[in-house]
């Protein structure tokens, strides 16, 4: 499966595309985010709060779509996953 970063996060991470694999059975958005940490750590600070909380104001998609389960919510190898912050402009 495979990230899509926007905004910040795509200039922290260095990329806007992050492939990551995920070796556990019954895969979760929990377990590949933890993949996309792992491929780029200096995300973590950007995406967690100090109390270990996904950061309220991070938008999360799977395959376009919002998750309804959250960080529960299942995913398979071909998904993918998208992050980003809020963006406003004028």
């Amino acid at each position: 499966m495979h990230w899509k970063l926007f905004a910040d996060l795509a200039e922290i991470a260095g990329d806007n595309e992050i492939a990551v694999e995920v070796t556990t059975d019954d895969p979760t958005v929990a377990d590949a985010l933890g993949g996309l940490l792992k491929a780029t750590p200096e995300l973590e600070a950007r995406i967690y709060a100090e109390d270990g909380t996904l950061e309220s104001h991070l938008n999360l998609l799977k395959n376009g779509e919002t998750l309804e389960d959250g960080l529960t919510t299942p995913v398979a190898a071909g998904d993918e996953l998208a992050l980003f912050p809020p963006v406003s402009g004028g």
